[in-house]
Formats: structure tokens, C-alpha cells, sequence
């Protein structure tokens, strides 16, 4: 690791802060994409359903 001199903390804060932002971006996205995929789901299946009730 380099020789952050006096801005360690300075440095050490904006790389965990970044972290922290990528996995927040990481967590809504994952609960986007389920919550999108189960909405698809769901409306698939009442196409299906009324497919079926159509003849």
C-alpha cells in the first residue's frame, strides 16, 4: 500500500464511502430485479389464465 502521509484518513473515508454507495447500488438493484421479475410472473400468468378462459 503507498504512503498516504497526512491524507490517510482522507483517503481510507472516500474508499469506504465508495464501498459503501456500490454496495447500496448492488442491494436496490438485486431487490428491483425480484420484485420486477415477480411482477412479470404474475402477469403472465393471468395471461394464461385469460388465454385459457378466452378459448
Amino acid at each position: 500500500m503507498p504512503d498516504l502521509g497526512a491524507y490517510w484518513l482522507e483517503v481510507m473515508a472516500s474508499y469506504v464511502i465508495s464501498l459503501a454507495i456500490l454496495a447500496t447500488l448492488v442491494v436496490l438493484i438485486w431487490r428491483r430485479s425480484d420484485r420486477v421479475r415477480r411482477e412479470l410472473s404474475e402477469t403472465e400468468a393471468r395471461a394464461r389464465r385469460a388465454e385459457r378462459s378466452d378459448g
